[in-house]
């Protein structure tokens, strides 16, 4: 047996290797997820979760695995049994790992080649592992649940029909991703109340750019009878057809008290209160950018937003001079778009940063079932930007030429965003 208390006989790749020390250190880990599978091969659970949690005065690994319809749960022993249990899922032909740790975000792509692609970057700050075993009694939606026959996603008798189970899987992954920063420690700092009470201090939600609104209906649904959490949520759409159709919707699920719809575009949407949380799942282009924008201006506490098209910063690189040696990026249209893609999310969670949002960019439901699987996932701090954070950022858009949607609508609430001035010296 080795030194991490796993099979001797195991023999993995160095960058398993890498995810498995993390995987084995309950005092740094603080959550890790393995999704999709590798080119012409085959996984037991389509999503695994791993956690630390305290069960009865003892830490044990908790390992939470998904199929298209439930969640397994099971915690481990520390030492031999977690090292075998973390053993058996690396066997497994995951074709991405994402680890966060107390100081460091990794990820691990397995190329179409089955060449590892591993990737580490810095928090801006610390974050501490989370061991409360409450989560272990939360469950997400059932197949069964009448939402989803409100939302046509399942048939009469309870099941989600094999057209919409992707939809359904998006749902259930973004209600993981909101599970994981709407957490009882915020519902407290927020004073918020039990559904259950008769003088509730209700979380305030909005979701701007909510079309059908899937997500709002379900963050409600979720946080109301599995949360149990007094919940007001509002979806904004621009088309009034939506909001008559989520309207009807609603009053089906006898939730027209606590949801409710307006028809405004997101910029010009007006609240009787700041909202605590703010969704805004694949709204078009710069569209994301309002959506954050407002999210700023109101200081909600959490933000999720799930970017769609990248279409203004793909008009600016193509009539940029690329810094050298970076030609050979944008060269090629299909590389410039795919490079846009990431460069505007890279810079939207700078941006987030910049202005007091803790920021995670994660994977929250699987590549083969949507190509926009990118979530951008902030925590409001307050805190200030570094020097560096700043000068990084100034670096970045001035290399570059380019003037990102976002910062272009926060500038005047944020000088440090104005390209005019130059260095963390303007702070």
């Amino acid at each position: 047996m080795n030194a991490s208390g796993g099979l001797a006989a195991l023999q993995l790749e160095p960058e398993l290797e890498e995810i498995r020390a993390l995987l084995l250190n309950p005092a740094e880990l603080v959550r890790a997820v393995a999704s999709g599978h590798r080119v012409n091969a085959r996984v037991q659970y389509r999503r695994v979760e791993l956690r630390y949690v305290d069960v009865r005065s003892r830490r044990r690994l908790q390992i939470t695995a998904y199929d298209d319809t439930q969640a397994h749960v099971r915690n481990s022993d520390l030492g031999t049994s977690a090292a075998e249990a973390v053993d058996d899922l690396l066997r497994q032909p995951f074709g991405n790992w994402h680890v966060e740790t107390r100081t460091d975000v990794i990820q691990l792509r397995v190329t179409k080649r089955g060449k590892m692609m591993l990737h580490r970057g810095a928090r801006a700050e610390a974050r501490e592992p989370g061991h409360g075993h409450d989560r272990t009694k939360r469950r997400r939606l059932s197949e069964s649940d009448e939402l989803f026959a409100a939302l046509r996603l399942s048939t009469p008798d309870g099941r989600i029909k094999p057209s919409r189970r992707a939809k359904y899987r998006q749902v259930q992954d973004f209600l993981s991703a909101l599970d994981s920063v709407v957490t009882d420690q915020l519902l407290a700092e927020l004073k918020v109340s039990s559904a259950s009470s008769d003088h509730a201090r209700a979380l305030r939600l909005v979701d701007l750019g909510c079309g059908n609104a899937y997500l709002t209906f379900a963050a409600h649904r979720y946080l109301t009878s599995v949360r149990e959490v007094a919940v007001q949520a509002v979806g904004v759409d621009v088309k009034s057809a939506a909001r008559r159709h989520n309207e009807q919707i609603a009053k089906r699920l006898g939730s027209d008290a606590s949801v409710a719809f307006i028809d405004s575009t997101i910029t010009e949407a007006s609240l009787e209160e700041a909202p605590d949380v703010v969704l805004a799942l694949h709204a078009c282009d710069t569209a994301t950018d309002d959506a954050l924008a407002q999210a700023v201006r109101w200081q909600a506490p959490v933000i999720l937003a799930a970017p769609c098209c990248h279409h203004d910063v793909q008009r600016q690189l193509s009539g940029c001079v690329p810094p050298e040696p970076y030609e050979l990026v944008t060269k090629q249209p299909i590389l410039r778009e795919h490079f846009a893609d990431v460069l505007t999310d890279a810079l939207r969670a700078a941006i987030l940063r910049l202005v007091g949002y803790r920021t995670d960019v994660i994977e929250f439901v699987d590549a083969e079932h949507t190509p926009r699987n990118v979530l951008i996932r902030a925590t409001l701090t307050k805190a200030a930007p570094t020097p560096s954070q700043v000068a990084a950022y100034q670096r970045l858009i001035s290399d570059w030429g380019i003037r990102p949607a976002l910062a272009a609508r926060l500038s005047a609430e944020h000088p440090l965003l104005d390209p005019t001035r130059q260095g963390p010296g303007d702070l």
